[in-house]
């Protein structure tokens, strides 16, 4: 692999990272209910848990902007007809809060 290609974001990329990051979610869940996690695999496990939550909220929030765009309902809370900063920062777009590791 090129350095360059370790940045591409091509529909391709995206997609199969998604799917390796549900099926390593889905092999450290399976550890974990066995019984043979190691320390690293918990911790791996919550990132991966908020990165795939991160996503659905992301994708949530992209569905309920697009719905009020073109003039339906959803939940959204703006601060203006164009902007929705809340909904955003809790989809993970802006900022994400810190991650919960009480094992």
């Amino acid at each position: 692999m090129k350095p360059d290609d370790r940045n591409q974001k091509s529909p391709e990329m995206l997609i199969a990272t998604g799917k390796v990051t549900h099926e390593k979610l889905e092999s450290l869940a399976s550890k974990i209910r066995d019984g043979v996690a190691t320390g690293d695999d918990r911790i791996n496990h919550e990132i991966l848990r908020e990165v795939v939550a991160l996503a659905r909220n992301r994708v949530s929030v992209m569905k309920n902007e697009s719905a009020v765009e073109q003039g339906g309902k959803a939940w959204t809370e703006s601060t203006s007809q164009s902007h929705y900063p809340h909904i955003r920062l809790h989809g993970g777009a802006l900022e994400d809060d810190p991650l919960k590791m009480n094992f």
